[in-house]
């Protein structure tokens, strides 16, 4: 549904007023029995609803990513995917389908989209073990347009490696903290720059970590300003934030 095109339509007396309500007014989601799909969504928020992989059998992924090509949806995002998923869908959808295994995404029909060119998004990760949802985030930036820097492996344990990057953090117009263990790097980022920081606490970590509850409640507790947090291992919600704050700094939203 293109709402401009109906408007332009009415405008020059190419559909009549009742005409463009009754378009208007029908619904903007698809009722395939198992699922929903809201087909409205980038109209109201700008981009496409994503699909959440996990739990869902290959069938249903499939049937869900046929329905929205077919609706003319472009560089469609499943989340949390899996290697066999991603062979499933490449054998069974006519159009291109891209992996990216570190990240559990699949991205079909991809196209470049247009960039937000002003600054970039940084990524920054403490460890190599919270690069899965590091990279989960930074994909779904870079699929939604946004320039991405990573900063990887700069945790509290080494403070050192985080203040050598510190001037392609300070220059971000957002910035992503990923953690596990004690959670306390978003804290130290945010007490270094003028950019808000979105938390994402992982559930890397020992026992006493609690997957991830423990580096969740440091992240909440946080004393520096500017903090926000996602819930835990949740790389793609942080990213969409960090894509509406990028895209506002860009005069795109």
């Amino acid at each position: 549904m293109d709402i401009r095109k109906i408007l332009e339509d009415v405008k020059e007396d190419k559909l009549s007023i009742d005409e463009a309500l009754k378009i208007l007014s029908r619904l903007p989601f698809e009722d395939i029995d198992f699922a929903k799909i809201d087909h409205h969504r980038k109209i109201r928020q700008g981009m496409s609803e994503v699909v959440f992989c996990e739990g869902k059998t290959e069938q249903q992924v499939l049937k869900i990513f046929e329905r929205m090509i077919e609706k003319g949806e472009v560089n469609i995002i499943g989340t949390r995917a899996s290697k066999e998923l991603y062979e499933y869908l490449k054998e069974n959808l006519k159009e291109d389908i891209v992996y990216y295994e570190v990240a559990r995404i699949v991205c079909a029909k991809r196209v470049e989209v247009k960039k937000n060119p002003k600054g970039h998004v940084a990524v920054v990760s403490a460890g190599t073990a919270d690069l899965k949802v590091a990279e989960e985030a930074a994909i779904i930036l870079e699929i939604l347009g946004n320039n991405v820097k990573r900063v990887y492996d700069v945790g509290v344990a080494g403070i050192h490696r985080l203040f050598s990057h510190l001037n392609e953090i300070q220059s971000a117009n957002v910035i992503i903290a990923v953690a596990g263990m004690e959670g306390a790097l978003a804290s130290v980022v945010a007490g270094l720059v003028s950019r808000p920081v979105i938390a994402v606490p992982t559930s890397v970590g020992y026992g006493a970590n609690f997957k991830g509850l423990s580096a969740l409640l440091t992240m909440l507790n946080s004393c520096a300003n500017g903090v926000a947090v996602v819930n835990i291992d949740n790389g793609f919600g942080a990213a969409v934030v960090a894509h509406m704050i990028n895209s506002l700094a860009n005069g795109n939203l």
